[in-house]
């Protein structure tokens, strides 16, 4: 078999889509399943939308995602004129293609309202394909047998001038002229297909494979869009690792036949087939999104997520003496990076950092009184303040058997609400061991304190 070569093709009139990843992630896939080369080239013909800081931003998240192309340099239709002109003049010569004068309405100046119809005109040229009128099959990878009757596409236009080709020419050109052997991309091309499959017969070039994927859909199932959220790759980076977008992008519309959802990107790469792929939609969920990076996460050493995290790790936090003790506590309670910053400005891990206040209603458990909330927290005290480990087991050890004789509400609900003063927070053990020896006795004795008041 010939070696597959596959595009990824993007037109560099807007930041990089999440849509477009996911459809570079599976040529990318396919490409590496098959020992294959994946090329990128930017279909820049329009010239007014396009631009470099696009370019730029397409080739930085590819690289962030690990999506490698294979080019020794990246071509663009803008700098292939020459070349889709002398095609186009091919078609010309062999009667395939025509110049058709048209009749192009030109609106008055000040007549933004009037119509077409009564407007002046002029008369301009484009160059349509003389259209065979054949039906038209392909086998698609995805959907199975498509069937076209191109007698609807009538004589199609080619290009606006010899200097002006459109899509489905350059396209045609550019795919034969790199060697592609098939082509994976959304679904909404597909009516394109036919009008292709035309244009390549017509300059005798071979057929390549096509595949269609399904469209990304939103939550109410229209095409995924900015009234859904964030849907530039970029706005994922500071939130998510990009093992987990890679991982998440490939559930959508593909499935490996197991339960398996978190997989490396080598792992995508081993498993992937384009058989696999769903004809339905696959629809965007955030939430599933935050889990699978959740799962990714977890992989992660503390140093590594420390490292990773640290845009959205508040100064005063990540500047606190025993950061490393509660980096592991931080690591739980998030899904991604930005959950950091919200559990930090709610006040989450103000314990840490400060001597919280006493409230003597919340210390007190249950129907207990003032004085046998005060007598258990000295005892809790006792236990604690000449051990020679002051570390979560050794403190849990401790106390531990005074909780289970007393009650494990009776001790340990004081205990904590005494060194937090949070309705939620890690266990009262762990708390004393990062908060160390004196602040827990600290706070201990001015909990003391205030029952007595």
């Amino acid at each position: 078999m010939a070696k597959v070569i596959t595009r990824f093709p993007p037109s560099p009139t807007g930041y990089f889509h999440i849509g477009n990843a996911r459809t570079a992630l599976f040529n990318y896939l396919f490409t590496k399943n098959q020992g294959g080369e994946m090329l990128l080239r930017f279909e820049d013909t329009d010239k007014e939308r396009s631009k470099p800081e696009y370019e730029k931003d397409i080739i930085e998240g590819m690289e962030w995602l690990g999506i490698l192309h294979d080019n020794k340099s990246i071509p663009r239709q803008s700098e292939r004129s020459e070349v889709y002109k002398e095609h186009l003049q091919k078609l010309i010569d062999s009667d395939k293609a025509y110049v058709s004068k048209e009749e192009v309405g030109r609106r008055p100046e000040g007549s933004s309202g009037q119509s077409l119809q009564t407007a002046s005109a002029r008369r301009d040229e484009v160059i349509r394909f003389r259209n065979p009128n054949i039906k038209i099959n392909f086998d698609d990878l995805v959907r199975g047998e498509v069937k076209f009757d191109t007698t609807d596409l009538g004589d199609f236009v080619l290009a606006k001038s010899l200097d002006e080709p459109v899509y489905h020419l350059t396209v045609v050109i550019d795919d034969n002229e790199m060697g592609v052997t098939h082509v994976i991309r959304g679904e909404d091309h597909i009516s394109n297909t036919p009008r292709q499959i035309l244009i390549q017969e017509a300059l005798g070039f071979s057929r390549p494979i096509y595949a269609h994927l399904p469209l990304i859909l939103g939550p109410d199932r229209s095409k995924l869009g900015s009234r859904h959220g964030a849907v530039s790759v970029k706005d994922y980076k500071k939130d998510y690792l990009s093992e987990a977008l890679v991982n998440y992008l490939a559930l959508l519309g593909w499935n490996p036949g197991t339960d398996k959802e978190i997989f490396t990107i080598d792992e995508l790469i081993t498993e992937f087939s384009l058989e696999k792929v769903q004809k339905g939609g696959a629809i965007f969920n955030i939430e599933k999104l935050d889990w699978v990076n959740k799962q990714h996460l977890a992989k992660l050493s503390d140093e590594e997520f420390s490292e990773k995290a640290a845009g959205n790790i508040p100064g005063e936090l990540r500047n606190y003496e025993n950061f490393e003790k509660i980096l592991p506590l931080i690591r739980e309670r998030v899904s991604k990076f930005s959950e950091i910053k919200t559990l930090f400005g709610k006040g989450e891990f103000d314990f840490y950092l400060r001597e919280p206040d006493v409230d003597v209603e919340k210390v007190v458990w249950k129907d207990e009184s003032k004085k046998e909330t005060k007598e258990t927290l000295i005892e809790i005290m006792k236990l604690i303040e000449n051990l020679d480990d002051f570390s979560h087991d050794s403190i849990k050890s401790a106390v531990q058997p005074f909780a289970d004789e007393k009650g494990r509400g009776s001790v340990l609900h004081p205990m904590r609400f005494s060194l937090t003063d949070k309705d939620k927070s890690p266990d009262p053990f762990t708390i004393a061991s990062i908060i160390g020896r004196e602040n827990t006795i600290k706070r201990l004795n001015k909990a003391i304190k205030t029952l007595s008041e």
